[in-house]
């Protein structure tokens, strides 16, 4: 059962109510844009008081969001927006937090912080804007760039082996996983919702474009002849479809995701995957997370919802246990309790 304490508003509110005063200066056409949009749509449909949202961010483009939202929010340092989203959310468990980060600043500098966010299962929000770049700094290659890619920095082509952050997260023991891309608002804003319902670390990848350094990078997803084949759009307790009027099956043969064509064998159509979002066990959420055409489809929406518990819930049934076990009350019996004292 979920133990979210953040206080609901006692009016309604609307996007307007999350619209930022300050100039938005992302370039013309970056997918920052879309995601402003989507989580100022998705915000008031929580049902949160506004007061008690706060954005944390580090450094990059992603990392201005704090001052394009209006809500509370820390501007931080590179690399470090997980951990001081910790320390915000484990100071104060009613307040519903956000990160907004990005393929560098997480997954590179950030990386330590990012993964034992994750394992700790901390309720916090991550909305991972995957630009497969370095954007601020001028286009050097990002821990996500594909292989091969020719940037500022991989004049002859990067030789490294990016990373996939689905596998990251599952691998990290992560509970909340999810992909969207940034030209699908829609999708955005439900999973932006799904996420502030969800309690425990829950990490949105968004794969966002960024139109200077690495215009079209996932064209191959959006090109209109294939992106039917090239994407599945995942929904909990639904059969996993996607192609052409659904032409096309996901199912589990000798331990591997496999297509099949719906209508060819019966046998196969009744053995189509049903997504389950929460299954505690992260095997098949993990297979999907690695999915990538042209072999198999890519999956969007939220993947894993797992419900474990979370960091900051027992942390504060710890305190509150102590305190009743505790002969200590308060600060006037400690001063008075003598010279030392025992922890038991």
């Amino acid at each position: 059962m979920s133990r979210i304490r953040v206080p609901l508003s006692e009016v309604k509110l609307t996007k307007e109510d999350f619209v930022s005063d300050q100039i938005v200066k992302w370039c013309p056409g970056c997918g920052g844009h879309a995601i402003l949009k989507a989580v100022e749509t998705a915000f008031p449909e929580t049902g949160f008081r506004k007061e008690n949202f706060a954005f944390i961010s580090g450094i990059g483009c992603s990392s201005r969001f704090p001052y394009y939202i209006n809500t509370y929010g820390i501007h931080g340092i590179h690399g470090r927006a997980n951990s001081i989203a910790s320390g915000v959310k484990i100071a104060n468990t009613g307040l519903s937090v956000w990160i907004t980060t990005g393929d560098g600043d997480s997954m590179a500098i950030g990386g330590n912080h990012f993964i034992h966010t994750i394992r700790r299962n901390i309720d916090v929000n991550i909305l991972l804007f995957n630009n497969q770049i370095y954007g601020l700094t001028k286009g050097q290659y990002s821990p996500t760039t594909p292989k091969g890619q020719i940037t500022r920095t991989s004049p002859y082509g990067t030789i490294e082996h990016p990373f996939n952050p689905a596998g990251l997260v599952m691998g990290a023991m992560g509970t909340f996983f999810a992909r969207v891309l940034d030209s699908n608002v829609k999708m955005m804003t439900e999973v932006v919702r799904e996420s502030a319902k969800h309690d425990g670390t829950a990490v949105v990848e968004i794969l966002q474009n960024c139109i200077i350094f690495a215009d079209k990078a996932f064209s191959y997803l959006t090109d209109k002849e294939q992106k039917d084949d090239f994407q599945i759009h995942l929904k909990h307790g639904e059969p996993m479809l996607f192609g052409k009027n659904n032409s096309k099956g996901i199912v589990l043969r000798d331990n591997r995701l496999q297509i099949i064509k719906v209508g060819e064998n019966k046998q196969d159509d009744k053995n189509i995957l049903i997504h389950d979002q929460y299954e505690p066990d992260p095997g098949i959420h993990r297979m999907l997370g690695f999915m990538r055409p042209p072999e198999m489809p890519r999956a969007f929406g939220v993947i894993r919802a797992a419900r474990f518990d979370t960091y900051d819930h027992l942390m504060e049934d710890q305190i509150d246990n102590a305190k009743k076990r505790s002969a200590i009350k308060c600060v006037d019996d400690l001063l008075n309790s003598g010279e030392t004292f025992e922890v038991n």
